[in-house]
Protein backbone atom coordinates (compact mmCIF):
# COMPACT_ATOMS: atom_id res chain seq x y z
CA UNK A 1 0.00 0.00 0.00
CA UNK A 2 1.46 3.40 -0.96
CA UNK A 3 1.76 6.30 1.44
CA UNK A 4 -0.85 8.11 -0.66
CA UNK A 5 -3.53 5.51 0.02
CA UNK A 6 -2.70 5.38 3.72
CA UNK A 7 -3.28 9.09 4.29
CA UNK A 8 -6.26 11.19 3.25
CA UNK A 9 -5.81 13.66 0.40
CA UNK A 10 -7.74 16.38 2.24
CA UNK A 11 -8.97 16.99 5.75
CA UNK A 12 -12.40 17.59 4.21
CA UNK A 13 -14.58 14.87 2.68
CA UNK A 14 -13.67 13.98 -0.88
CA UNK A 15 -16.75 13.17 -2.96
CA UNK A 16 -17.00 10.06 -5.07
CA UNK A 17 -16.54 10.96 -8.74
CA UNK A 18 -19.85 9.26 -9.59
CA UNK A 19 -21.71 11.54 -7.18
CA UNK A 20 -20.43 14.79 -8.73
CA UNK A 21 -22.40 17.08 -11.05
CA UNK A 22 -22.05 16.01 -14.68
CA UNK A 23 -19.85 18.94 -15.77
CA UNK A 24 -17.35 18.38 -12.96
CA UNK A 25 -17.28 14.61 -13.41
CA UNK A 26 -16.70 15.06 -17.16
CA UNK A 27 -13.83 17.48 -16.54
CA UNK A 28 -12.17 15.20 -13.99
CA UNK A 29 -12.46 12.16 -16.26
CA UNK A 30 -10.98 14.16 -19.14
CA UNK A 31 -7.99 15.11 -16.95
CA UNK A 32 -7.63 11.48 -15.87
CA UNK A 33 -7.64 10.32 -19.48
CA UNK A 34 -4.97 12.86 -20.44
CA UNK A 35 -2.64 12.42 -17.46
CA UNK A 36 -3.33 8.83 -16.43
CA UNK A 37 -4.46 9.82 -12.92
CA UNK A 38 -6.70 12.35 -11.17
CA UNK A 39 -4.70 15.12 -9.52
CA UNK A 40 -5.85 15.37 -5.92
CA UNK A 41 -6.64 19.08 -6.25
CA UNK A 42 -9.63 18.17 -8.44
CA UNK A 43 -10.99 15.75 -5.88
CA UNK A 44 -10.34 17.99 -2.88
CA UNK A 45 -11.93 21.09 -4.42
CA UNK A 46 -14.92 19.10 -5.71
CA UNK A 47 -16.10 19.24 -2.08
CA UNK A 48 -17.65 22.58 -3.09
CA UNK A 49 -18.79 22.41 -6.73
CA UNK A 50 -19.49 26.13 -7.28
CA UNK A 51 -16.04 27.07 -5.99
CA UNK A 52 -14.49 24.24 -8.02
CA UNK A 53 -15.98 25.72 -11.21
CA UNK A 54 -14.83 29.25 -10.38
CA UNK A 55 -11.33 28.07 -9.39
CA UNK A 56 -10.69 26.10 -12.56
CA UNK A 57 -12.22 28.77 -14.81
CA UNK A 58 -9.84 31.35 -13.33
CA UNK A 59 -6.93 28.89 -13.46
CA UNK A 60 -7.51 28.25 -17.16
CA UNK A 61 -7.97 31.98 -17.90
CA UNK A 62 -4.51 32.63 -16.46
CA UNK A 63 -2.58 29.51 -17.39
CA UNK A 64 -3.98 28.68 -20.84
CA UNK A 65 -4.38 32.12 -22.45
CA UNK A 66 -2.17 33.52 -25.20
CA UNK A 67 0.56 35.48 -23.46
CA UNK A 68 4.10 36.74 -23.77
CA UNK A 69 4.90 34.24 -21.02
CA UNK A 70 5.65 30.70 -22.05
CA UNK A 71 3.76 27.92 -20.32
CA UNK A 72 7.03 26.94 -18.63
CA UNK A 73 7.49 30.51 -17.33
CA UNK A 74 3.98 30.47 -15.90
CA UNK A 75 4.84 27.26 -14.06
CA UNK A 76 8.07 28.84 -12.78
CA UNK A 77 5.98 31.55 -11.14
CA UNK A 78 3.78 28.93 -9.49
CA UNK A 79 6.73 26.88 -8.24
CA UNK A 80 8.75 29.82 -6.87
CA UNK A 81 5.87 31.55 -5.11
CA UNK A 82 4.35 28.29 -3.86
CA UNK A 83 7.66 27.34 -2.30
CA UNK A 84 7.80 30.75 -0.62
CA UNK A 85 4.28 30.06 0.70
CA UNK A 86 5.33 26.60 1.91
CA UNK A 87 2.75 24.86 -0.25
CA UNK A 88 3.89 21.29 -0.70
CA UNK A 89 1.04 20.37 -3.04
CA UNK A 90 1.66 23.17 -5.53
CA UNK A 91 5.45 22.86 -5.49
CA UNK A 92 5.28 19.12 -6.15
CA UNK A 93 2.43 19.21 -8.70
CA UNK A 94 3.53 22.29 -10.61
CA UNK A 95 7.17 21.27 -10.34
CA UNK A 96 6.23 18.19 -12.34
CA UNK A 97 4.42 20.32 -14.91
CA UNK A 98 7.39 22.71 -15.08
CA UNK A 99 9.82 19.84 -15.75
CA UNK A 100 7.59 18.66 -18.60
CA UNK A 101 6.89 22.09 -20.10
CA UNK A 102 10.53 23.22 -19.87
CA UNK A 103 11.78 19.80 -21.04
CA UNK A 104 14.29 20.05 -18.22
CA UNK A 105 14.42 17.57 -15.31
CA UNK A 106 16.47 19.95 -13.12
CA UNK A 107 14.74 23.31 -13.37
CA UNK A 108 11.80 22.75 -11.02
CA UNK A 109 13.95 21.75 -8.06
CA UNK A 110 16.29 24.66 -8.73
CA UNK A 111 13.45 27.18 -8.96
CA UNK A 112 11.74 25.80 -5.87
CA UNK A 113 14.81 25.87 -3.67
CA UNK A 114 16.36 29.16 -4.84
CA UNK A 115 15.38 30.58 -8.21
CA UNK A 116 18.20 33.14 -7.99
CA UNK A 117 20.69 30.29 -8.36
CA UNK A 118 18.66 28.34 -10.93
CA UNK A 119 19.76 27.83 -14.51
CA UNK A 120 17.23 30.32 -15.89
CA UNK A 121 17.58 33.49 -17.94
CA UNK A 122 18.00 37.00 -16.49
CA UNK A 123 14.52 37.72 -17.93
CA UNK A 124 13.04 34.84 -15.97
CA UNK A 125 14.87 35.92 -12.81
CA UNK A 126 13.38 39.42 -13.16
CA UNK A 127 9.94 37.86 -13.67
CA UNK A 128 10.31 35.80 -10.48
CA UNK A 129 11.69 38.76 -8.51
CA UNK A 130 8.51 40.65 -9.42
CA UNK A 131 6.29 37.65 -8.64
CA UNK A 132 7.87 37.42 -5.20
CA UNK A 133 7.23 41.12 -4.63
CA UNK A 134 3.57 40.67 -5.64
CA UNK A 135 3.36 37.70 -3.27
CA UNK A 136 5.07 39.30 -0.28
CA UNK A 137 4.93 43.08 -0.63
CA UNK A 138 2.44 44.13 -3.31
CA UNK A 139 1.82 47.46 -1.60
CA UNK A 140 5.41 48.47 -2.46
CA UNK A 141 5.13 47.95 -6.23
CA UNK A 142 6.17 51.11 -8.06
CA UNK A 143 6.66 52.21 -11.66
CA UNK A 144 10.36 51.24 -11.47
CA UNK A 145 9.25 47.59 -11.13
CA UNK A 146 7.37 47.92 -14.43
CA UNK A 147 10.35 49.59 -16.08
CA UNK A 148 12.63 46.75 -15.00
CA UNK A 149 10.28 44.19 -16.52
CA UNK A 150 9.77 46.22 -19.70
CA UNK A 151 13.57 46.29 -20.01
CA UNK A 152 13.45 42.48 -20.18
CA UNK A 153 10.85 42.56 -22.94
CA UNK A 154 7.68 42.08 -20.90
CA UNK A 155 4.59 43.99 -22.04
CA UNK A 156 2.18 45.51 -19.54
CA UNK A 157 -0.19 42.61 -20.27
CA UNK A 158 2.60 40.14 -19.49
CA UNK A 159 3.19 41.98 -16.21
CA UNK A 160 -0.52 41.58 -15.41
CA UNK A 161 -0.15 37.86 -16.14
CA UNK A 162 2.76 37.58 -13.69
CA UNK A 163 0.74 39.33 -10.99
CA UNK A 164 -2.47 37.42 -11.74
CA UNK A 165 -0.76 34.03 -11.62
CA UNK A 166 1.01 34.95 -8.40
CA UNK A 167 -2.18 36.17 -6.75
CA UNK A 168 -4.28 33.23 -7.91
CA UNK A 169 -1.76 30.71 -6.65
CA UNK A 170 -1.56 32.60 -3.36
CA UNK A 171 -5.20 31.56 -2.98
CA UNK A 172 -4.43 28.05 -4.17
CA UNK A 173 -1.48 27.71 -1.78
CA UNK A 174 -3.57 28.76 1.17
CA UNK A 175 -6.42 26.41 0.30
CA UNK A 176 -4.03 23.52 -0.25
CA UNK A 177 -2.33 24.15 3.09
CA UNK A 178 -5.61 24.70 4.93
CA UNK A 179 -7.08 21.43 3.61
CA UNK A 180 -3.80 19.49 4.04
CA UNK A 181 -4.02 18.63 0.35
CA UNK A 182 -1.68 15.75 -0.41
CA UNK A 183 0.27 15.62 -3.69
CA UNK A 184 -0.30 12.54 -5.82
CA UNK A 185 2.63 10.12 -5.74
CA UNK A 186 2.74 10.30 -9.56
CA UNK A 187 3.85 13.94 -9.53
CA UNK A 188 7.17 13.17 -7.85
CA UNK A 189 8.57 11.28 -10.82
CA UNK A 190 6.94 13.04 -13.78
CA UNK A 191 9.43 14.69 -16.12
CA UNK A 192 12.54 13.46 -14.32
CA UNK A 193 13.68 11.06 -17.03
CA UNK A 194 14.29 13.78 -19.64
CA UNK A 195 17.51 15.45 -20.59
Amino acid sequence: MSAETEKPISRYPVPDINDLPDDIRTLILKVQEKSGFVPNVFLALAHRPDEFRAFFAYHDALMERDSGLTKAEREMIVVATSNDNNCQYCVVAHGAILRIRARNPLVADQVAVNYRKADITPRQTAMLDFAMKVSNDAKSIVEADFETLRGHGFSDEDIWDIAGITAFFGLSNRMANFTSMRPNDEFYTLGRGMG
